[in-house]
Order: C-alpha cells, then structure tokens, then sequence
C-alpha cells in the first residue's frame, strides 16, 4: 500500500512514517543504510507538532500508523490541525493508516477517505498456490484437490488481503501436512479468526452439522437443494442469477430461526445473526454507521447467509411517521440499496413475526426470492422433531412412542416440544435419576398449554394472511 500512495506523488518529494516504536523518520531508509528516526516524536502529538513548526520541504508524504485512537487526546487532536494547515501551505499530505473508521467531526471535513480494495480472484488464486510453494519447501505437503474445490478454496478467500489469505492456506495445510478437499470447511473457520470481531451487532451462529438435525421444512430444504448449484460459475455462465434472498415469516417458535440455520447447513457457509434491535444507538449517525459496518462486514465473510432476525423490530418505524429525525428512514434505505446493489454472495434471511410491521417496499418482487411462512409441524415433522431431541440428550428414541407423542403435541412449536422433553428429563431425574419415559413427556405436555391456543386468533389471522402469499416451508 505504502508503495500505491508514493508512486501517485510527483518527484522530489519528501516520504516520512510514524509508527509508536519509531516514531517519525524517512519512510525510504526504514532500518537501512543512512536511516534516522526523528528524535522525541514517538507520541503522534510530537510528531504531527514536529511537522507543524520545523517541517520545511514541499510535496511530502507523512504516513501515519494506527494513530486514530489517539485523536481523542486533545493535545494530539490539535497538533494534527496545525500539521494539515502546515502542509496545506507547502503542498504536502498527512495520511492516516488505520483499521478505525471514525474521525473527530473537526478533522472530518479535511479527510479524503480511501478504502484499499479487497484482493480480487486472481490476486487469491495466485496467493493460494505461492502459500503452498512456500509451505512445500519447509516439509512434506500432500495435495489432492479438484478443480472445483480449488474454486470454492478461492471464493471462501474472498474479503481477506492477499497476506491474509497466504496465512489462511498457510495455517490450513500446516495443520495436518495435507492440502485436499476437506480444507474448505478449516478454511472458513480460519477466515472468520483472521477477520476477528465482528462487533456487538453481528455474531457468528453455529448452525446444525447436517441436515438429520433439522425436523421438517420439507419444501423449504427442497428449494435450498435446486438452487445449491445456481451458487457455482457454471450457473453464472448459462445466465442463472445465484439466490439473493428469503424472507421467513412464521407463527413465534414454530422454527424461523432453525429455517435460517438450514439454508447455512445446506449451503455449507457460515451463518451470521444481525440483531436488528441493537441498530439503535442514542448518538447520532451511529445507527447508520452500525448498519453499514455490518453489512460490509457480511460481505467480507462472504459466501455466508446473513440472518436479520426478527427484521420488523428494526425498520417497522420506517413505515410509519416515526419521531426519529428521519434515522429508520435512512437505515431503511441503505439496507434496500444493499439488498439491490450488492455483488458478493451474501445470502440474506430474513424472520419475521408481524409482516405486517413491515415497509411495503421491503416486500416487492425481487427483493426476496421467496416468501416461506414458517408453520407448526404437522405430525410427521412433530415426531422427527421428538427423535432429534432425544437423541440429542443421549436418549434412545426407539424406548419411546414417537407417534403417541407426536400426536399428543398436535400444536405445539418445535420449541415447545424441545421444551417439553427437558420438562421430563427434570422430572425423572428428581425422581431417583430413573430414565425418563413416554408418560413422563406427554405429561409435560399436557401440563402447558401451546401458543396456538394461548394466541389462537392471532395465529389464525396469521395463517390466513400467509395462505395466498407465501410459500409453506414444509
């Protein structure tokens, strides 16, 4: 990068850098022959003090390293002023090297912002093969790839630096002493460590292993497996636009967020949870930044399936004459302008509870490939959802009566079953540690009753709403 902002600066020129080690100094005799750091300007407000009083060359370049968080020290803030006003008078340039976004609202306005690209496929591709050259002549390295899983290797790099990526592959082969297929998978893993915190707004979700472990969602798993190769180049080619989008709506705990966690597990990506309540910020433009660093975040670990959950909690002001100065608004628009214009492959999935919360505009044609409604299972989804369950907490399920059961539960939620089950588990473990049985779950299931009865009428205006204009998950 050093090399990019120097070669753009006419000759003679004058190149300094400022790290918090070093301090300030002739960027062009880093550690070489005739290189002297710049006495007492290890802290920036000293530095950019040096370059406000005693700098005397024009056109200079003076590149500063991870200085951002120190502009909220006023002593530096001021000295950076007085160093922009000195270089504007001798033609010259201060730049700000960072992975902070944000600068005082003082400075703002004499800030030009630059973000350095993200290596292209090229740029990876190349970067894969030089990691395993490099790996190759410091031990033995077995490499068995297919051509396609060599794409996917480079698509998975995508929004890493070329550096990044060398370490990604590097750490990927080191640990076994082997490069094969099954890399892709400790590829993305190593992907996500290499990016780091994604913020208090967007998380990683561990989704299902496969899809044994999710009980119905029949057409919806159906629609996820066609549209599994319109994700690769060859649908690219024949004209086939890869899947944008879902939106899920469905009854509360009827399994919208497993729905979200399946479209992860079928596709193999990882699963990114935004929580569109936590947006919200008291300060001004806050929110707006948060939004916009998540989704920029989402691309970066793309391809990944970015889940917004409970969507209707973060835009439904947007829909309506809110107090807010116009911030839903605006929030609502660069998610729609991320939705349109986006071209990493970025699989949004969107839940909702009240569709009818939602701004229209949200819900036209192409936004969303498809609408699912999310509905209770119906009785053979109830008994996988018991089988999965049990098996999940070490219990043979072939001891229960799953139909018994499944029929016992006629209304209930995959949640309020999932519930019922650790009810039981309590009950028979009070009871002298005994195993618990058939009995002990149907009578706590009977014990609380299920939301489609406590909100009956809801969940059948909901029903009906959703009978004509979406598509039924299962």
């Amino acid at each position: 990068m050093r090399d990019q902002l120097f070669a753009s600066v006419p000759q003679p020129a004058t190149y300094r850098r400022w790290t918090a080690v070093r301090g300030l100094g002739d960027a062009r005799l880093v550690g070489g022959p005739g290189s002297e750091d710049i006495p007492d300007t290890e802290h920036p407000a000293a530095a950019f003090a040096w370059i406000a009083t005693k700098a005397e060359f024009t056109r200079s370049v003076n590149v500063f390293y991870d200085v951002a968080s120190s502009l909220s020290d006023p002593r530096t803030l001021r000295s950076l002023k007085e160093a922009v006003a000195r270089m504007r008078g001798l033609f010259g340039v201060i730049v700000l090297v960072d992975r902070g976004r944000q600068l005082p609202t003082s400075v703002e306005a004499d800030a030009t912002r630059y973000e350095v690209p993200f290596a292209d496929d090229d740029a990876l591709d190349a970067a894969l093969r030089d990691a395993i050259k490099e790996l190759k002549k410091t031990r033995a390295i077995t490499i068995e790839l297919h051509r396609a899983t060599l794409s996917a290797m480079v698509r998975s790099l995508r929004g890493l630096t070329v550096r990044q990526a060398m370490r990604v592959v590097t750490a990927a082969a080191a640990e076994d002493n082997r490069f094969d297929d099954s890399d892709v998978e400790r590829m993305m893993i190593l992907k996500r460590n290499a990016l780091g915190d994604l913020g208090g707004v967007l998380e990683f979700v561990k989704a299902p292993v496969t899809m044994d472990e999710i009980g119905g969602l029949a057409r919806l798993k159906s629609w996820l497996a066609m549209r599994t190769a319109a994700r690769t180049e060859g649908a690219e080619r024949y004209g086939i636009r890869a899947p944008r989008g879902v939106l899920l709506l469905g009854v509360q705990g009827a399994g919208k967020s497993l729905a979200a966690k399946a479209i992860a597990t079928a596709w193999g990506v990882p699963l990114l949870r935004l929580d569109a309540g936590a947006l919200y910020d008291k300060f001004v433009g806050e929110s707006e930044r948060k939004l916009r660093d998540s989704l920029v975040q989402a691309d970066r670990m793309a391809p990944a399936v970015l889940w917004i959950d409970e969507i209707e909690k973060g835009f439904a002001a947007a829909a309506s004459q809110s107090s807010d100065g116009g911030m839903s608004r605006r929030m609502f628009g660069t998610l729609l302008t991320w939705m349109q214009e986006r071209t990493a492959p970025t699989f949004l999935a969107a839940t909702a509870n009240d569709i009818s919360a939602l701004p229209p505009e949200l819900l036209r044609k192409g936004r969303f490939d498809e609408t699912f409604f999310v509905d209770l299972p119906g009785s053979a989804a109830r008994r996988t959802i018991f089988e999965i369950h049990l098996r999940k907490r070490k219990r043979d399920a072939s001891a229960f009566d799953l139909d018994a059961l499944a029929a016992c539960a006629d209304g209930y939620s995959g949640a309020e079953i999932e519930s019922a089950i650790e009810s039981a588990m309590h009950l028979a473990f009070a009871d002298k540690e005994r195993p618990p049985t058939t009995a002990d779950v149907a009578r706590t299931i009977e014990a609380s009753p299920p939301l489609s009865v406590v909100m009956a009428e809801r969940v059948a205006e909901l029903r009906a709403w959703a009978a004509e204009r979406c598509v039924p998950a299962d």
